[in-house]
């Protein structure tokens, strides 16, 4: 068994999962925080040289998991997996956001999707050596090519 204690909060905007953007054209523009327990702050040297960072976070509001479901964004049901649905087996969230600035153990972030309090499991810098004309968007791009939405 695992077992995973946070490195910390995130301070959000959000307090319900109702007001997070979601669906086709959804822009994750927010501003928050990631707070950092201050113990672990020598973690966060020479973070400020990234523009963008993962984020992995729990779930932690999140109640059972469903294998196939209908996202927001398709009327099509679609694997857990090919989705970001929160009923996971285990309920971990990743999320990419654009680092503005370090303020000591707070990191100042644009792009949150997580509600208040939510637990930050690690961070990461964002590296991709993958180039876009080589990403695929499976069944998000023809949902999106569907409902006249561009990619």
């Amino acid at each position: 068994m695992l077992s995973m204690q946070p490195i910390g909060y995130v301070r959000s905007p959000y307090r319900n999962t109702q007001e997070i953007p979601k669906g086709l054209g959804a822009k994750h523009e927010a501003e928050g925080s990631l707070e950092i327990r201050s113990e672990l702050e020598p973690g966060l040297t020479d973070i400020e040289g990234f523009s963008h960072l993962f984020v992995i976070w729990a779930f932690d509001r999140s109640e059972g998991c469903k294998l196939v479901g209908t996202p927001p964004t398709d009327d099509r049901p679609h694997g857990v997996f090919a989705t970001r649905s929160p009923r996971r087996p285990n309920p971990i969230g990743l999320t990419v956001v654009e680092l503005l600035c370090r303020e000591g153990p707070v990191l100042r972030v644009r792009g949150i999707d997580m509600l208040e309090g939510t637990p930050i499991l690690d961070i990461k810098p964002y590296l991709s050596n993958v180039p876009r004309e080589r990403l695929r968007r499976g069944w998000l791009a023809e949902a999106e090519a569907r409902n006249g939405e561009r990619p």
